[in-house]
Parts: structure tokens; sequence; C-alpha cells
């Protein structure tokens, strides 16, 4: 099965496709490392990722044959220190995630979950041995991690969550369920959210615990290229020593997304850009009515306001890596970053389909695909509404969260 018109990243700007990848010419403003970054992500997508991923897609199949080479290129857990991890900047995490992100969102969740949502709780909220135990080994790709915070009565609401951990002498047992849990059945360890008589804790789960269990969730039309699952925990004895001692109450697992957000409003921009360029690549080939379709009023008017809000995109996402950069990145920031990068990256999935013709409704070009993924980005991690509420709550200074005022920020 053909997997699009090779479009790719185009490094220098000068126009068309090139002008198109990067027309404000953002990328001028990363290190030498982040376009090393860049570089050896966006060839390991177009060499492995993009023949492959259509077929991935079309049987519901994540491929995991790519986690080794994924692991050599550094980047899971990237943006923490030590413990085989590189350490790398803001920008160059934010870079990884837009190519791989144009590759498809699937990649991008598995190296997002892995890094930002089970890696990052470990050092941050972690004991040394538990740091030990697994941060070299995920950050080698020898172990995957998952998280699991979000219950089936309990998406945008974690502070309704029903899982609980009770005290049982010297040991934890955990009780309920989670649900749409990225790398749930693969996952070596969940980092699992659960409410104790003092609060929310954190708990290591692993593979293999009497009790716990991963099932897929099944007839996905998005993100069918990831594993996608419902974990079950039925009276799951862990000790004291999976607990993160570090982590209390609610505001641990939400820093936790607010790192993942960070890598979203980032891979938003790939998706966008991928999109773009496959839908100019198309329309400078397709002739109707006697001329290249690239040439038509209609085209150009609707490829103008792509890169223009392509463009904002990337602009905000570079200045999120510069507030990263500095310590003084704020989750409204970030709130913002992932709201706008996502619905604007699903805006231009849309319309370059339509640039396509039925031709778009195809595994053959990418914008499709593409735009079914981003019906669950624009979803997880905070959906837009909950975002808007979280800008709301900031400009205002008053929250509109129902009964709570911990919403998902």
């Amino acid at each position: 099965m053909a997997v699009g018109t090779g479009a790719g990243p185009v490094r220098k700007t000068g126009g068309g496709r090139a002008a198109a990848a990067d027309f404000l010419s953002m990328d001028e403003l990363l290190t030498a490392e982040e376009r090393a970054v860049r570089d050896a992500v966006a060839a390991f997508v177009d060499a492995e990722v993009r023949p492959l991923i259509a077929d991935c897609f079309d049987a519901g199949r994540f491929p995991t044959e790519l986690i080794p080479g994924i692991a050599r290129l550094g980047v899971l857990g990237m943006h923490l220190s030590g413990y085989g991890c590189a350490g790398a900047s803001a920008a160059a995490y934010g870079v990884a995630n837009r190519e791989f992100e144009a590759g498809d969102s699937a990649i991008r969740s598995f190296v997002s979950v892995q890094g930002s949502l089970a890696m990052f709780p470990i050092f941050t909220y972690g004991s040394e041995e538990q740091k030990q135990q697994w941060l070299p080994r995920m950050a080698a790709g020898e172990a995957v991690g998952c998280f699991g915070l979000t219950e089936p009565d309990a998406g945008s609401d974690p502070a309704s969550m029903r899982s609980t951990a009770r005290r049982e002498g010297g040991d934890w047992v955990l009780s309920g369920s989670k649900m749409w849990i990225t790398n749930g059945s693969i996952a070596d360890v969940a980092v699992v959210w659960a409410r104790t008589g003092s609060g929310v804790a954190g708990f290591l789960v692993e593979k293999g615990m009497r009790g716990f269990t991963a099932t897929d969730i099944p007839h996905k039309y998005s993100l069918r290229a990831s594993v996608t699952s419902t974990l079950h925990l039925d009276d799951v004895r862990v000790p004291e020593s999976s607990r993160l001692p570090l982590a209390s109450g609610l505001s641990a697992p939400l820093s936790c997304l607010t790192e993942a957000r960070y890598g979203i409003a980032w891979g938003a921009t790939g998706v966008a850009r991928d999109c773009l360029l496959a839908a100019l690549s198309y329309a400078g080939s397709r002739t109707v009515f006697g001329r290249a379709l690239s040439g038509t009023q209609l085209a150009q008017e609707r490829f103008a306001d792509m890169v223009t809000r392509l463009s904002a995109a990337s602009a905000i996402a570079v200045r999120l890596s510069q507030l990263k950069e500095a310590g003084r990145l704020v989750p409204a920031q970030v709130s913002l970053g992932k709201r706008h990068n996502v619905r604007v990256a699903l805006d231009i999935a849309r319309a370059s389909r339509m640039l396509l013709g039925a031709n778009g409704i195809t595994l053959d070009y990418p914008p499709l695909r593409h735009a079914m993924n981003l019906e669950s980005v624009i979803t997880y991690e905070g959906t837009e509404e909950v975002h808007t509420l979280v800008l709301g709550q900031a400009l205002t200074g008053i929250s509109a969260f129902g009964g709570s005022s911990d919403g998902d920020s």
C-alpha cells in the first residue's frame, strides 16, 4: 500500500513545498544540537515509519518492531537527566515530537507516554531505587510504561476517580479500572493513580502482578496504529516500595499531563505540516479544467490560510519551549498551545483531504488518516473544552468547572 506523496520535511525555504514547511524560518531559532535531533528523527520517520504506517493503521496494529530503533535515537525520556536519559533541551524534545507526529500520532503518542507520562513521574516523584530500577531500561526501550489516570466515568474530571488503594500491613491493595490507556497491554509497568485515605497517590504496578490485567479496546476509528487499553485492578497487592513517595495529591498526575501536553502542542505542528505538504504536492500534479489545481484561486486561498495558521502554531510551540527552558512555563500556557495547535492541525488535515478529492479518502494519502487520529488528540490530555475553561479561569480568576475547582489543568 502506498503511504503518501513523500511529504516529509523540507529543510530549506525558498518556494513551494520548501516555503510551506517552515514559512517563517522558525527552525533558524534551533541550536545545532536541536537541528541534529530534528534531522535524526525525521530521517527515522522517512525510512522506518512512512513505509509501514498506513498498513499498520489499516490493520489496527502498533509497530512494536520500531521500539528498538526509536530507543537508539535517544528520545525516550530525552528531556530528563541521568539514568540513561539525554537531558535534552525543551526545544529538542519538541521537535522530536513534531517529526514523530508527522509520521503518525500513534508513534508520537508512544514516545510521549513513555517519556512524559511514565518516566517523568518516576523521575520526579519516585525513590532512588525506583529510578534505578526503571528509568535506564525505559530509556533503552527495554521496558515500556503506561499512565493510569483516566477512568470510564472520570475522563476530563480526574478528581472524580473511583480507583482506590487501601493499606494492609506493609502492602497496598489497589481496586478499580482505568480506560483509554495508551501502551496499556504492552506495558511492563503502569503508573497508576488511586485514592487513599489521605488523598491521591501514585503506584508502580508491574505486568504479571496478581489481579492486574490489560485488555485492548477494539473497533477504533482513530489512533488505529496505537495500543489503547483498559486496565483492570482486582485487589492488586503491591508493596510500599511500589508507591511513588513524593507524589501527594492530584497535582502530581496533573503535572505529568502538563509535560505530555507540551509535546502535543509541538506534535500537532508536524502533522499539520505533513497534511499541507501532501495537499500541495497533489494539487501541483492534478489538472482540473485545463489547469493545475494549485493554480486555482480557491486552492491558493486554502493554502494561504493553512500556512498562516501553521506558522502561528509553530510560533506558539517555539515560545512554549523558550518559557519551559527558562523555568517560567505555566499549565495555562500549555493549555493554550495544546488547544490552539491541535485545532489548527485538525482543520488543516480536513482542508487538505478536501483538496485531494476522492483520492483523499484512501490510505494512499495521509491527511484523512491524520484527521482521524487528531479526533483523539483533540480529546485526550484534556479536551478542547477543558482547555477553554482553563484559559477562561486564567483570564478571569473564576473557575467555571462545575462543582470542582480541580478541573483538568
